[in-house]
């Protein structure tokens, strides 16, 4: 009997498919993940069918919520803190966004006045958040 006395070939397994598809996998849940953009104070925003999205880093947002608490960049505000925080804004820049978000219970009177006095030191840029209407709409139907 002839037997071989030779080392048998040693079996390699090829992990760079395994590699790949895990990345990938790494890839899809990064994307996929929610995350929070837009954490601070809960106010309840008007809906719209508007799907424009505004974001500046130096924008400065001011929370308005239905029991008439005002907020400046997460800080209870009075409304001289709001007056005297607004001047240094517009001293800083002019073209600095003013963000406000309104709890839809708000009294419209009240986000005129916001908004009459971010102007009245010439801050001319101003927003009102809302929450994007899912249902659609937003247009005339015929």
């Amino acid at each position: 009997m002839n037997f071989s006395t030779g080392r048998r070939p040693a079996t390699v397994v090829d992990v760079t498919p395994l590699i790949d598809i895990i990345f990938q996998l790494v890839i899809f849940f990064m994307v996929s993940t929610t995350f929070i953009t837009s954490p601070g104070i809960e106010v309840e925003l008007p809906e719209s069918s508007a799907d424009t999205i505004i974001r500046e880093r130096d924008d400065v947002k001011v929370w308005v919520r239905a029991d008439g608490t005002v907020h400046l960049d997460q800080e209870p505000a009075s409304l001289a803190e709001l007056r005297s925080r607004l001047q240094d804004v517009a001293k800083k820049d002019k073209n600095t966004m003013i963000v406000i978000k309104a709890d839809k219970q708000v009294d419209p009177g009240r986000d005129v006045a916001v908004m009459d006095l971010a102007r009245g030191f010439g801050l001319n840029r101003l927003a009102i958040a809302t929450e994007a209407n899912v249902a659609g709409g937003g247009g005339d139907e015929d």
